[in-house]
Order: structure tokens, then C-alpha cells, then sequence
């Protein structure tokens, strides 16, 4: 899922399990090549640090954008919230909070 600093979705990708969502970053980052031109920096989970990194520095070569991995402090104890993390947290709470997408209450 791509969204903006509001939380607006601008991309989305389903891919099958057996792929990893840093492996599907990929196939979503893919589509950027031709859409999106103001887009310049996108924000990532810790979780898509490593190739994910490598090959976007390859996809700089066809526009120019920046991959920053947003990393939770080693030294940090309990939760505590990350910088431009919650923003994708809070669509998909949104997303959660309708019917439709959380269950089928008509069978």
C-alpha cells in the first residue's frame, strides 16, 4: 500500500502470500516509473530495509526518488511511536473501520 504524508491511498498491490511484503514492494514500486512525478522521498518500515534499498537505487536511474527506512532506537523500551510509520498505520485502521472490508455480515 502506497499513501501520501495524509494517508490517502495512491497505490495498491495484492500480491499471493508466498511472496514477502518486501519482495511486493517491488511490484508496487515498479508502477511509479510512469506515475506520480512529485513524488521524491517515500517513508518504509524497518522491514524493507536490504534489497529493497539496493534496487531502488537502480530505479533512480529512471527518476529521481529516495527510499528513507524509518528504524525504531535499539536503546528504545515499549512501545513508542515512529516518525511518518503511523501515517500507513492510520489508513489501514481506516480501512478496517467499514463493514465491507472487515467481514461479510450478509451470509
Amino acid at each position: 500500500l502506497l499513501v501520501d504524508s495524509l494517508g490517502l491511498v495512491l497505490l495498491a498491490v495484492v500480491h499471493p502470500a508466498n511472496i514477502q511484503d518486501r519482495d511486493g514492494a517491488k511490484l508496487l514500486l515498479e508502477l511509479l516509473t510512469n506515475r506520480f512525478s512529485w513524488l521524491k522521498l517515500i517513508w518504509a518500515d524497518g522491514g524493507y530495509a536490504g534489497k529493497l534499498v539496493q534496487w531502488v537505487r537502480q530505479l533512480q536511474r529512471k527518476r529521481p526518488i529516495q527510499l528513507d527506512i524509518v528504524r525504531r532506537s535499539d536503546d528504545t523500551r515499549g512501545f513508542k511511536v515512529l516518525p511518518k510509520r503511523w501515517i500507513v498505520e492510520r489508513t489501514f485502521g481506516w480501512l478496517s473501520k467499514y463493514r465491507r472490508m472487515s467481514k461479510d455480515y450478509e451470509t
